[in-house]
């Protein structure tokens, strides 16, 4: 602002005669303007006519009109008594030109020169550009490039216009060539340098982009280097200084971390003070830390987390445990000092949700186990946020508890969610070689208008196939949690129609039932379920020899009442995409009296996650099945069989191609022998979920190398079932010479019309007679 003044005071200094003495002003005449309106002068100039004025309110009066900063000149003048004033205004930008930017956007660099004050239209000002132009320089430099430079030229035009050009010369980023830490003697400079997110240039570089110098990540690195240190008992270490150089051209970085390690401390003694609220026997077997240890820092903290959550359980939410070491020089130990300061206990006040526009309230707080009106324990805060996370209707829950304004022992809780798809919907129009024209639609929503209730309706018309399914579960048909759930549907099938090598025959099916769930915990739950279906079974053309010896001594029409029981659990971090617990399933299913077969069906299927490091999980998954027959002349019927192979199986091998083959057909025994299934089945394999490269958001998207295994097998197996001549894989008992390996990479995606899933995988072991497939996808897959 004191170059603004200057013009004015030189004017006075030199001019005296002009306002030697104070004046009352008659008028007031303004010169020079062009694109400010005089009301903008007047409104900034602090005089008005008839005001006397002495040539400190004239200066005042320059100040106030530089400081709107639309003029780079002013002027007073005095005509008798009337005030003159002489401006230059100053030119408005009518264009920028910005050159050589990539790796910043221009969409980017506009938006922030606009709010800076430099847009075409706007009054021009030196100084706003020469302040932009150094903090582009800025952003460059923390992006690595040091050689950066940016030129401005200022271009006259007509009408008291200028235009802009932005000139950039990016350089080249400049990589760390070499990281040194000097002083350490206890660890070897190879095992600090590894802790460091920065790193020296690597094959995966471009990937990470570790090795490009950033200030903020190198105090990172040094608060880890720290923690090292005083995790393994070497609490006086400290960092002496850092060097950071570049070499002249700018293109390589050089840092060197200088240390001092001190001496190595245990623990001689640990003690509780304060008001522990609860029992001091309790409290001691939270604390991790023990005489004789040696010294950890994490081991304190830890030791204080655990204390605050067991305090937080019983309402005091705002506890305090703060772990204090004292040193003893004279043996290096240390005596730790845990003090707790409960606070007072605390009440919920109101439980609130935010950001569940499509769901109900209603379905986030039956979930709740932190009530409104009872003490606010952490424990249940935090039960209440997985129960929300394993909906699966949700992408992210956060919670956080506010203290209520005006009340000490108050808090709300609240929770904000991020809704994600919960359903898929697919429809499809196509003609395929054998079997013609597909029209097919279907529907399946997890969270059905916000309810919570699961819906499911498909139907499906080809040449060969019509089907039609309903499905309906309400998990809480009663506010215990009491689920109820019931389904119908309809389905023909004439495989004689389908012109290509598959067991011809037809089959009518339709059936309806309904289930009942009953939680026993938080985790686990006990289902019950009747279900009624008739099937209607015709011979084809090229029926193989199993079916028709299955039909001549069976019958060809069957009515069955099936009763299921089940037990479930789940301790899974979330209901899509789980990274953490385990789930199990085990269901029973029986026909019963009044059935015209007699078979039964035990299923399980498991899955367990299990943390490898931040960024990877390991996922060990099993799905195992048996069917078995009444009596001694009972027998499985041949669609109830189980299949596997493909998404979901054993990927590498066609969908349900594993396991035992059929006789050829009597009528053409030069045919294939197709996949016939089996009564046993056991699958399962390992993933290591890993995130996904140049994705920043990973919560709807998995990426997994996988390792299946699996195989079919028939206990029933017919003599006359062999394969080409020679033994048939998978008859007979269970052999684990026949299961079959498979190993590759696997992508999962959540989006708006349902989940996709897809797989490169190569098997292993395959025999000459397995059908292989290398690429698969599925899309609308359960989860």
């Amino acid at each position: 602002m004191k170059r603004y003044l200057l013009p004015a005071l030189l004017m006075i200094l030199l001019a005296p005669e002009v306002f030697a003495d104070s004046f009352r002003i008659s008028d007031i005449r303004v010169n020079g303007l062009q694109r400010v309106s005089a009301g903008s002068v007047f409104s900034a100039l602090p005089l008005n006519i008839g005001d006397e004025v002495d040539d400190q309110e004239l200066v005042d009066a320059s100040r106030s009109l530089f400081r709107t900063g639309f003029f780079q000149d002013i002027q007073l003048g005095r005509e008798g008594n009337v005030l003159v004033i002489n401006l230059v205004e100053r030119p408005s930008i009518s264009s920028i030109e910005l050159e050589g930017n990539k790796a910043l956007k221009s969409e980017d660099l506009l938006e922030g020169l606009r709010a800076a004050g430099l847009a075409e239209g706007e009054i021009f000002q030196q100084a706003t550009l020469e302040g932009v132009r150094n903090e582009l320089l800025r952003q460059y430099v923390a992006q690595g490039r040091y050689s950066a430079d940016i030129e401005t030229e200022v271009v006259a035009e007509p009408r008291n216009r200028v235009a802009l050009r932005i000139i950039v010369d990016e350089g080249q980023v400049a990589s760390i060539k070499h990281i040194n830490v000097v002083g350490n003697t206890v660890f070897p400079t190879e095992e600090l340098v590894d802790l460091f997110e920065l790193s020296t240039s690597g094959w995966f570089s471009f990937l990470r982009n570790d090795d490009k110098y950033s200030r903020e990540k190198l105090s990172g690195d040094l608060e880890r280097l720290r923690s090292h240190y005083l995790d393994r008992g070497y609490i006086n270490m400290d960092v002496a200084s850092t060097q950071v150089s570049i070499t002249p051209d700018k293109r390589n970085v050089y840092i060197t971390v200088n240390i001092n390690e001190g001496d190595r401390y245990t623990v001689r003694d640990v003690k509780l003070s304060g008001d522990l609220k609860v029992d001091e026997s309790e409290v001691e077997r939270l604390l991790l830390v023990e005489p004789g240890q040696v010294f950890s820092r994490q081991v304190m903290t830890a030791s204080s987390d655990l204390v605050t959550r067991r305090l937080g359980n019983e309402g005091y939410t705002f506890a305090n445990v703060n772990a204090i070491p004292e040193i003893h020089e004279d043996d290096r130990t240390v005596t730790v000092t845990f003090f707790v300061d409960p606070g007072r206990r605390a009440y919920v006040n109101r439980i609130n949700f935010r950001g569940n526009t499509k769901t109900d309230d209603e379905v986030l707080r039956r979930e709740m186990r932190q009530m409104e009106g009872g003490w606010a324990s952490t424990h249940l805060i935090d039960q209440s946020k997985v129960r929300l996370e394993r909906l699966g209707f949700f992408k992210e829950v956060d919670v956080e508890t506010v203290p209520v304004p005006g009340a000490e022992d108050l808090i709300d809780v609240n929770y904000s969610v991020e809704e994600q798809p919960s359903g898929s919907i697919t429809a499809s129009i196509g003609f395929a070689q054998g079997t013609g024209l597909i029209l097919g639609g279907s529907i399946s929503q997890n969270n059905f208008f916000g309810t919570g209730n699961r819906v499911s309706v498909s139907a499906n018309r080809s040449e060969y196939q019509t089907s039609l399914s309903f499905g309906f579960l309400d998990p809480y048909f009663t506010v215990d949690g009491v689920s109820l759930g019931y389904n119908a549907f309809y389905r023909t099938t004439d495989y004689d129609e389908l012109n290509v090598d598959i067991s011809s025959y037809a089959v009518d099916s339709y059936g309806a039932g309904f289930n009942v769930g009953y939680p026993i915990s938080d985790t686990s739950r006990l289902s019950f379920g009747l279900n009624a279906q008739q099937d209607d079974i015709q011979t084809g053309t090229y029926t193989v020899q199993e079916i028709v010896r299955f039909l001549e001594e069976e019958g060809d029409s069957f009515t069955n009442f099936k009763l299921n029981a089940g037990w479930s659990q789940s301790t899974l971090n979330r209901g899509v995409f789980p990274d953490r617990g385990s789930s199990q399933n085990l269901n029973v299913e029986s026909t019963i009296p009044g059935s015209d077969l007699s078979f039964y069906k035990v299923d399980y299927r498991g899955q367990k996650f299990l943390p490898v490091s931040e960024a990877l999980t390991l996922r060990m998954h099993a799905n195992l099945g048996y069917a078995g027959s009444f009596g001694d002349t009972g027998r499985v019927p041949f669609y109830e069989h189980y299949y596997a192979g493909g998404i979901g199986s054993v990927r590498g091998f066609r969908d349900s191609s594993l396991g035992p083959r059929s006789t050829p057909a009597t009528i053409d025994p030069d045919r294939d022998q197709l996949p016939f299934g089996g009564n046993i089945k056991v699958t399962g394999g390992a993933e290591l979920i890993f995130p996904a490269p140049f994705v920043t958001d990973q919560r709807s998207l998995r990426t997994v190398l996988f390792v299946d295994v699996g195989n079919i097998f028939d206990t029933e197996c017919e003599n006359t079932q062999l394969l080409n001549g020679r033994e048939n894989p998978g008859c007979g008992s269970v052999d684990a010479g026949q299961l079959r390996y498979s190993a590759g990479v696997g992508l999962s995606w959540l989006t708006a019309l349902g989940p996709l899933g897809f797989s490169l995988a190569m098997p292993l072991n395959d025999e000459a007679e397995d059908d292989t497939q290398v690429f698969q996808f599925t899309l609308g897959q359960t989860f």
